[in-house]
């Protein structure tokens, strides 16, 4: 069996040359046909991602322009259990040998992970290889390309969205216990965590949760450390990350959360007409394609107020600003399809009256500035947050996210600090036990770390 790819194997991958020149429970495999204008080489792209999120923005988005020659071979894996991940290395390690048809020509990667594909041979240099050039990506966050800019300069991945985020709130429940559901008399009440803690009080003692769980403000903490999780080879454990951990016991032990763990139906059942939870942390993504899903009492009736809780909801900046997430699209070397990849990521991140249309379609922050400042100065409304147009909240968070502290073991780290502190928070182990299970968890994944 083929080494599967890790965040500790990338550096042999980059040695391996042989190259000339982003739900569900099974893997499911869709084609799509369309009709014209991009001239590809190919006449099937096999795209790799781990959900319907991009599929949509790309059918939505990009499918009018396929050439009606031309096949797309949708892979999708979910990401539980690294699935994913597992999945595509495997075909990318087997990329050299596999025949035109069945080699990858897009893959989908996340912010946690994406530094593990970036130092690598498998993906193509955005600029060099695909052929985008300085103006093309000019609009686009700093951050969105530093992420995907390898230790040598080259820019190796594109996205159509950045991810600056904030505090989803029900606007009833900031009405009845807050006296106004207005996003700028909100603010005020959860403006620093001192401010989010008598808030929590307050909803606490009118009968609501201010958060579903655990997990609900972990990015807000983990995207404003000072320090990586790893430096040099030793684990590295930052004050913001142990704010959060004292933060989510007292919260736990208060009832100010309902003890759901975040992505179960637990946390999305909060959120509906019956549901008993404030608010949430996220970026356009989560509202769009999460948390608007779970308000309705009907998934297959209307995206309209009436609808469960659907339209009961409002945005406001919170208690810090961070970002959450970002999905970024990257070119497989070994591609023969180079003219149609370009095309994808033109149209898909560099486009401003396609992002513009994107986000006032779907409510996403899309990855270009020019756009975003003509959306948010504009009459855009999101009907799911009551008519509000939160995108320009977003703006100047946007432009200051900082991911200089990122590291290629960032999602191992998040998942297993969550597991092991879940223990705590439910009062299965002391706080002693569980950093101890948390370091043997991740030395376990990562043995060439140190405590």
């Amino acid at each position: 069996m083929k080494k599967i790819l890790t965040a500790v194997t990338a550096a042999a991958l980059c040695t391996t040359v042989f190259f000339t020149a982003c739900n569900g429970n099974k893997d499911t495999t869709v084609s799509t046909n369309a009709g014209s204008s991009a001239k590809a080489e190919g006449k099937v792209l096999n795209i790799y991602c781990w959900n319907e999120e991009f599929q949509s923005r790309f059918n939505d988005y990009y499918k009018s322009k396929l050439p009606a020659d031309v096949r797309v071979n949708w892979v999708i894996t979910p990401n539980q259990d690294n699935a994913y991940q597992n999945k595509l290395d495997e075909a990318l390690l087997a990329q050299e040998s596999a025949a035109a048809d069945d080699k990858i020509d897009l893959f989908l990667v996340e912010a946690d992970y994406a530094l593990k594909y970036v130092d690598t041979p498998y993906t193509l240099d955005v600029k060099k290889d695909i052929g985008l050039s300085e103006s093309d990506l000019s609009n686009q966050y700093k951050y969105t390309k530093d992420i995907m800019t390898d230790s040598k300069g080259v820019l190796k991945g594109v996205s159509w969205q950045a991810c600056p985020s904030g505090f989803i709130y029900r606007r009833s429940f900031a009405k009845q216990v807050l006296g106004s559901d207005d996003p700028a008399e909100v603010q005020k009440f959860v403006s620093d965590w001192s401010k989010f803690d008598e808030t929590a009080a307050k909803m606490k003692a009118a009968g609501y949760f201010m958060l579903s769980g655990f997990d609900d403000d972990f990015r807000v903490f983990q995207d404003n450390v000072k320090s990586p999780w790893v430096v040099g080879n030793k684990i590295t454990i930052d004050p913001a990350i142990r704010n959060w951990v004292k933060q989510t016991k007292e919260y736990t032990d208060k009832g100010y959360n309902n003890k759901a763990n975040l992505w179960s139906a637990e946390s999305g059942n909060g959120a509906k007409k019956n549901g008993k939870v404030f608010g949430y942390f996220g970026p356009g993504w989560f509202i769009d394609f999460c948390l608007a899903g779970w308000t309705m009492d009907d998934p297959n009736g209307p995206a309209a107020a009436g609808n469960g809780s659907y339209g009961d909801w409002a945005f406001c900046q919170g208690p810090q600003g961070f970002s959450w997430g970002g999905t970024w699209i990257c070119g497989a070397a070994g591609s023969d399809n180079i003219s149609l990849i370009k095309d994808i990521m033109y149209t898909l991140t560099c486009d401003k009256a396609t992002m513009s249309k994107l986000s006032q379609e779907t409510g996403d922050f899309a990855n270009n500035e020019a756009a975003m400042k003509e959306v948010a100065s504009g009459s855009y409304k999101n009907e799911f947050l009551g008519g509000q147009n939160h995108l320009a909240l977003l703006l100047e968070n946007a432009k200051s996210i900082d991911k200089s502290n990122m590291s290629a073991y960032d999602q191992g780290m998040n998942e297993k600090l969550q597991s092991a502190m879940a223990d705590y928070y439910n009062g299965k182990v002391s706080e002693d036990k569980a950093w101890d299970n948390f370091y043997t968890a991740v030395l376990e994944l990562y043995p060439n770390l140190t405590k």
